[in-house]
């Protein structure tokens, strides 16, 4: 790390900065509708997005700062065994190619805003639609937190804020600064910030990791020493070398399809999917999108180049920041961090909206004031927003950055268990309100124990998401056991359920919803009250 402040590289990454923040307040301009104070308009940029900004979107939803600095840094430390995340964004899109039309068509039909939504109107229970709720809200959280952690990175490797010495504020007032612009334009602008700075976010990414496959390979003398050294690194250190160890072949696995199954589950993936115009839309987004896994391949392999240029970091999550300013002319690094630092506006903006429609819609209107008017809603939704984006500034000042990861770790195992309920509901109505709400939670419980359990060298409990997998005897991931667990605790019960004829709530939703597009006949704005057989 060089000493004192990087003033180029500084210099380049408030440029970047201020230019979004000025896009990010623009927004609120684009594409203006009639009536702004509605959670369709805020929340969702009014269901207006075509194929390219729903691509962006998207994008700058999935692929974010914590991406750009966690998967290549995992490689670095752990070896091949860090490529899990390329197989796994594979697996995603012909899933949601699948059900994302069916979920965007009965969400447009019945005017859903959430994942909730869906569930409490195809199942008639609010208590299902709480359980959801709740673990979204609560799986969102600490993935806020990371985003902040990746802008934290940057700030470290450019020598801003001063060492550990300093005293806090001075330290954290850059972070502090940045996350009060970034909560200013998102409740200014709501959906459409992260949407229009998003083409900013992901130019920039695609640029840097373009010319950082060229250029620092280069530098150290090809792709053959970099493979080299990477490899000898990882057989000292008995870690297998350039392919994961046989005895981690169940973890890479069980860990690439668990996440697969839990991407779509997050609430920020569900709204910039809502956000799109129409069925097609999303169709063609499930095609395009698998170009950002060639982007994530090659981001990968930015954790072997880091070995063979020599970076040594105590913590792993500075090592591609330090690796770009040590190879890059600091012009160019300072374009590099601001990708990272814009990587991170952009999901947080997004999580934080969706986050606080699942709070409006379904615990504020469900449960505190149901007779609530749109423009009530929407300003509900801004004030949450808020307070999410606070708890997760709270969350990386005051804890150890392992703990804010370990509970992202944990907040897929929780995410994952929604997916009976909202995947199995896009097809089947079979399976009983009770049944899943029953397996929804034994997964939770066995996936927060079995969590608990595991220990790192730096922390006792929560210190990983594998575990062994009971009867195999082989090393998984906790999530997809809790996840076969739970779907087999679902099926059991339905039948015991039907069996004693347990009531069933109304579904107000119809076989043609599914398919429905922008412009069909019967489209409804508005979530429809609850019923009083929907309160269970």
């Amino acid at each position: 790390m060089k000493d004192g402040v990087n003033g180029v590289a500084l210099g380049v990454f408030l440029f970047f900065f201020l230019a979004v923040t000025v896009l990010g307040f623009l927004a609120a301009r684009w594409r203006r509708a009639a009536d702004e104070h509605t959670l369709d308009e805020w929340g969702l940029g009014g269901r207006s997005f075509g194929t390219w900004v729903t691509w962006f979107l998207l994008g700058g939803d999935l692929y974010t700062a914590y991406t750009f600095v966690a998967v290549p840094a995992a490689i670095y430390a752990a070896g091949a065994a860090g490529f899990f995340a390329v197989p796994y964004t594979i697996l995603v899109y012909p899933l949601i190619f699948t059900f994302l039309p069916r979920l965007w068509s009965v969400s447009h039909r019945h005017g859903y805003v959430t994942t909730s939504d869906f569930v409490r109107g195809r199942f008639g229970s609010k208590g299902l639609s709480l359980a959801v709720a709740v673990t979204g809200i609560l799986a969102t959280m600490p993935y806020i937190a990371l985003q902040l952690v990746g802008i934290q990175a940057v700030l470290d490797v450019m020598g801003v804020g001063g060492g550990d010495s300093t005293n806090w504020f001075v330290k954290d007032l850059p972070l502090l600064i940045a996350f009060g612009v970034l909560a200013a334009y998102t409740y200014s602008s709501g959906l459409r910030a992260p949407a229009l700075i998003a083409f900013v976010k992901d130019a920039l990414i695609y640029i840097v990791i373009a010319v950082a496959v060229i250029y620092i390979p280069i530098k150290l003398g090809g792709f053959d020493e970099i493979f080299k050294a990477a490899s000898d690194k990882y057989t000292a250190a008995g870690a297998g070398g350039l392919v994961p160890a046989e005895a981690g072949q169940w973890t890479y696995a069980t860990l690439a399809l668990g996440s697969a199954l839990a991407l779509f589950m997050y609430p920020h993936s569900v709204t910039a999917t809502l956000s799109g115009r129409s069925r097609e839309v999303i169709r063609r987004n499930t095609t395009i999108l698998p170009l950002y896994s060639l982007m994530l391949g090659l981001l990968a392999l930015l954790g072997f180049m880091a070995i063979a240029a020599g970076v040594k970091v105590t913590n792993g999550q500075l090592a591609i920041p330090q690796l770009f300013e040590n190879m890059f002319p600091d012009w160019f690094a300072g374009v590099a961090f601001a990708a990272i630092g814009i990587g991170a506006l952009v999901p947080a903006a997004i999580m934080s909206i969706a986050a606080a429609n699942l709070f409006t819609r379904n615990i504020y209107r469900d449960f505190i004031n149901p007779a609530a008017t749109p423009r009530q809603e929407t300003r509900v939704s801004k004030l949450v927003s808020l307070l999410v984006k606070v708890g997760a500034l709270v969350f990386v000042l005051t804890m150890d950055k392992t703990v804010a990861i370990n509970f992202q770790l944990l907040g897929g195992i929780w995410i994952l268990q929604t997916f009976p309920s909202l995947v199995g509901g896009l097809f089947t109505r079979w399976f009983h309100r009770w049944a899943l709400l029953g397996g929804w939670a034994v997964g939770m419980l066995y996936g927060t124990i079995a969590a608990y359990g595991v220990a790192s060298p730096t922390q006792k409990h929560f210190g990983g998401s594998s575990k062994e997998i009971p009867g195999i005897g082989e090393i998984g991931y906790i999530g997809l056991t809790a996840f076969v667990l739970n779907v087999a605790v679902a099926v059991v019960l339905t039948f015991a359920l039907r069996a004693l004829k347990a009531p069933e709530g109304v579904d107000e939703t119809s076989p043609g919803d599914y398919t429905a597009d922008a412009g069909d006949a019967g489209v409804e704005t508005e979530l429809p009250p609850a019923t009083a057989d929907a309160s269970h």
